[in-house]
């Protein structure tokens, strides 16, 4: 019999063109802040949360023996399985959660998560899953400290929302297994590249299914850029002096 589980969902399955500075340029999440790969400080995460029980990551093909190697070499033992990743994202995690269905009970939580958000706090993965038991699922967000602006010509804003109602939907974002693998299947029959479905938020929010939101913490960066990852340096330095001192750390 298959078993409920609290399921994490890691996808880096990119090669992080937009950081590339050539050809043998590691993908970010490769790349390594104080002697360790971006993609293990995101992975100690969900190892190290006593509310976590298995770990499914999806890779790109040509760092699959990689990510096997830094797997082990790391300790991240609650790894269930490893896959290759896709064309997409969405495709990614699509390969990720197919093999958690195949091993778990579809009212298994799986916490969708990007291999390259390696800054977010315990409190925001214990939320998202008591969320996601309470009302169905949890889109982590923080509030929003710039102003909107909405444009379809990219040259003149169109919209202004209000500060005050803007959010960034970030990560994790919890589901329950066989409800997001079942969004995933409805989507492909019409959509099988996922063409503007940037995140299980917007997947969900195009078949009309309600979602719920959660405070996240405001270091929840995603590395996409030369500077974010000038940013991580500072936010885990900042971390570490925290630890160090037994300061009370301000999310």
């Amino acid at each position: 019999m298959k078993t409920t589980n609290n399921i994490a969902i890691i996808f880096a399955g990119g090669t992080g063109q937009r950081m590339s500075n050539g050809e043998n340029s590691l993908p970010k999440q490769f790349l390594k802040i104080n002697d360790k790969p971006i993609i293990i400080h995101t992975l100690e995460l969900f190892q190290d949360h006593d509310e976590i029980d298995k770990i499914y990551i999806a890779i790109h093909p040509d760092y699959f023996d990689y990510m096997n190697e830094l797997v082990k070499h790391y300790y991240i033992t609650k790894t269930a399985g490893i896959v290759n990743g896709g064309a997409t994202g969405q495709e990614s995690i699509y390969n990720a959660l197919k093999l958690a269905q195949a091993q778990n009970d579809e009212n298994s939580l799986v916490l969708v998560h990007d291999g390259v958000r390696p800054n977010i706090t315990k409190q925001v993965i214990s939320d998202n899953i008591k969320c996601a038991k309470e009302k169905g699922n949890a889109i982590t967000c923080t509030p929003c400290y710039e102003t909107i602006l909405i444009t379809t010509n990219h040259q003149n804003p169109e919209h202004v929302p209000y500060r005050k109602d803007t959010f960034a939907a970030q990560a994790p974002q919890t589901f329950h297994l066989g409800e997001i693998i079942e969004a995933h299947e409805i989507t492909r029959k019409t959509n099988p590249n996922y063409e503007n479905i940037v995140d299980s938020c917007t997947l969900f929010k195009t078949l009309d299914k309600k979602t719920h939101m959660i405070r996240g913490n405001r270091g929840n960066i995603k590395i996409t850029t030369i500077e974010d990852l000038y940013i991580l340096r500072a936010l885990i330095r900042y971390k570490e002096d925290i630890d160090a001192f037994g300061l009370t750390r301000n999310e």
